[in-house]
């Protein structure tokens, strides 16, 4: 059955400085309670890349203390980062670990596949999942370096894909791989063509319209959701959804991503189903 995984928020202060340990349970049962079978924790959408490795484990803490699965996002600037994270996420009893291919320097394949083999060997035998988002990233992974790496290590189950549109998603949909679409509009797409589910930013606010989208294999209507958040200021929009929701999450994000003017929110709040 095709899974719905929630790439979650990060709860923050309202200035965006500290983690808000007191929304952290309240959260989760917020998506636990709108049918995600998981959460992915500190990817794009959890703000990972701008908390330190302190606080990103501490996350991963909260959220394998939670009710449900997590698959726990690790990519880092460098090497050592990233095993660092894996390694902990391992120890905490997370349901996967996945790895974003290092931003700002362009890697090549022989540099790619060393840092996800050490990241996937820090977590061994949890399994690994392999993050490709050329557009944080700022290149895409070659299918080669996957299937190397498959080959290197044996805990490579599967892949987040969150490129547009479905034919950069298309390569990826390797046998014997566990793939999510991370584009929501491609969800009914993917699926069609034996992706495994969803990772979705958007089910971070709206778990049941993603949800709904992966067990009918429609996804018009959450596609078009995405877009109209995607007009704002995306972390503090999903916040502000959350917030709209009765869960008590501030819409602090952490610097340079801003808050909603609150014009913005005004808008916004208008516009969404909360």
């Amino acid at each position: 059955m095709a899974r719905t995984i929630a790439a979650a928020l990060t709860p923050l202060t309202e200035d965006g400085d500290r983690l808000d340990e007191a929304a952290f349970e309240p959260y989760l049962r917020f998506l636990a309670d709108g049918g995600v079978a998981g959460v992915l924790a500190l990817g794009t959408t959890g703000e990972g890349i701008l908390l330190t490795v302190e606080e990103r484990k501490h996350v991963i803490t909260q959220y394998a203390a939670g009710p449900l699965p997590v698959l726990a996002h690790c990519g880092a600037q460098s090497t050592a980062d990233t095993v660092a994270l894996a390694a902990h996420a391992a120890q905490t009893g997370v349901a996967g670990v996945a790895v974003i291919a290092p931003p700002y320097f362009q890697l090549d394949e022989r540099a790619l596949l060393a840092h996800f083999a050490a990241a996937a060997r820090a977590c061994a035998p949890t399994p690994f999942y392999v993050y490709e988002l050329e557009k944080a990233s700022g290149y895409a992974i070659p299918v080669a370096v996957v299937e190397r790496l498959r080959e290197t290590v044996d805990n490579v189950v599967g892949m987040k894909v969150s490129d547009a549109p479905f034919a950069k998603v298309q390569p990826y949909l390797i046998e014997g791989l566990d793939v999510f679409v991370g584009a929501e509009a491609l969800i009914g797409e993917g699926l069609a063509a034996g992706a495994a589910g969803a990772v979705s930013g958007l089910a971070a606010a709206f778990p049941r319209v993603v949800v709904d989208a992966v067990r009918t294999g429609d996804s018009a209507a959450a596609g078009e959701l995405r877009a109209v958040v995607e007009r704002y200021p995306r972390h503090a929009a999903l916040k502000a959804c959350v917030r709209a929701q009765g869960a008590p999450l501030t819409e602090g994000v952490r610097a340079p991503l801003r808050a909603l003017a609150p014009v913005e929110r005004e808008a916004l709040l208008a516009e969404v189903p909360v």
